[in-house]
């Protein structure tokens, strides 16, 4: 009897200390969410949020936290209802933040980068471009507000180039001519046909020298610039003309190799990257990579060649039950490099990986390698890893709303 009544006692006493936990004001649910959101809890923080925002509609903080849980969930070009409703969800979250405060920045930064991310699951090119529309907008209100902003010129830069590069590869096919053949367009209507959408190159050589007022050592906007000029070229009267513009890309490319050794040499020894920031319950890229079981290397193209392009590009990727890949997204990369990755990643086959003893879908990282230096080989990344056919969910690295998205 004794021993009834003392677990009596007990529970009675755990209840009374849960009751007494439960927050009852906006700042200690803004403390319940926060510390939910850290550890990628994000339904229990969007729980938490929520009631902050109902018990003070006028905070902007936690308005900006459960608008953040949303965007971080959000996975692009995915069209499950349960995906497009966090993009929705994120909007209309980070809009009522503007309803309170008009010129707040991070909310700005945050619907910019979701409209470009939208624009990556939209197939109709009608409607990319809209969309693309839509996020220009938001970076030149950011550029308003925020001149030394580095990334939104950036980015304003990367959307011209976006806008452009479809309008100039069919003015290519066309005249029958591919990316790498060392030549302006012969037909002298397409290349007047062309010329109507050169605005795009002008606006974004000048969007990204903004960017490199504010930092030299962009590399990645150098990048971008070289590419401008390039495809420029193919406006080019005569092959004087055309020869001159090459070198004036090649120049760039230089500039952004230069400008990449310095930033390296003042940080230092390089440091491992911080873990990945999970949109859901994930695999870690390196885990996964040891159930690969067909990898195809992808072929360098010939006018990232030339251009002396190289690098990594990242995609998020959505990992089928049976171990093949059914979604494919862009997180980064060089434009030239993309879309051989992508080729590449396709066709990767792993072995189920399971939990709890049963497939499960997966989502992870990929990374795919190109260096211009044929003696460099990736490093092995199974060492020290747990054997193949086991999960490692990652929960840490989690951003807080304050900080500004990923820039495209």
């Amino acid at each position: 009897m004794r021993s009834v009544c003392f677990a009596l006692l007990i529970s009675a006493a755990a209840l009374f200390a849960q009751n007494e936990a439960q927050p009852v004001d906006a700042p200690a649910w803004m403390n319940r969410g926060v510390q939910a959101f850290k550890a990628a809890r994000y339904d229990e923080a969007i729980q938490a949020f929520q009631k902050a925002v109902d018990l003070d509609p006028s905070n902007p903080n936690a308005l900006l936290y459960l608008a953040t849980s949303f965007f971080v969930q959000y996975i692009p070009g995915a069209s499950s209802p349960e995906n497009l409703a966090y993009a929705e969800n994120a909007g209309k979250e980070f809009q009522a933040v503007l309803e309170i405060d008009p010129n707040n920045k991070t909310a700005i930064q945050y619907l910019a980068s979701l409209a470009y991310q939208e624009s990556a699951g939209i197939s109709d090119p009608d409607g990319k471009d809209r969309q693309l529309d839509v996020a220009r907008s938001w970076y030149e209100k950011l550029t308003g507000l925020d001149p030394k902003n580095k990334e939104a010129w950036y980015s304003l830069g990367v959307i011209d180039w976006m806008k452009w590069y479809p309008k100039w590869m069919e003015a290519l096919n066309r005249d029958g001519l591919r990316p790498d053949d060392a030549q302006p367009i012969s037909n002298a209507r397409i290349r007047l046909d062309l010329k109507d959408s050169a605005t795009y190159v002008e606006d974004g050589i000048a969007n990204l020298k903004k960017a490199l007022e504010i930092d030299p050592l962009y590399a990645d906007a150098m990048a971008y610039v070289n590419l401008l000029i390039r495809e420029r070229a193919s406006l080019d009267d005569t092959m004087e003309q055309y020869k001159a513009d090459i070198a004036l890309a090649d120049d760039w490319v230089q500039k952004s190799i230069e400008a990449k050794k310095s930033a390296a040499a003042a940080k230092g020894p390089r440091e491992a990257p911080p873990p990945q920031t999970p949109s859901r319950i994930r695999v870690g890229g390196n885990v996964q990579e040891c159930n690969l079981i067909t990898k195809v290397d992808p072929v360098y193209p010939q006018l990232a060649w030339q251009a002396r392009i190289q690098g990594t590009v990242r995609f998020q990727v959505i990992i089928a039950a049976d171990g093949r890949m059914q979604n494919i997204q862009l997180v980064s990369g060089h434009p030239l490099l993309v879309q051989a990755a992508r080729d590449a990643v396709q066709q990767y086959v792993y072995r189920p990986t399971l939990l709890n003893g049963r497939p499960v879908e997966v989502v992870t990282t990929v990374d795919v390698n190109f260096s211009l230096d044929p003696g460099v080989v990736n490093p092995p990344a199974c060492s020290a890893i747990p054997p193949a056919g086991t999960a490692a969910a990652t929960a840490s690295g989690s951003p807080s709303p304050p900080d500004s998205p990923s820039q495209p």
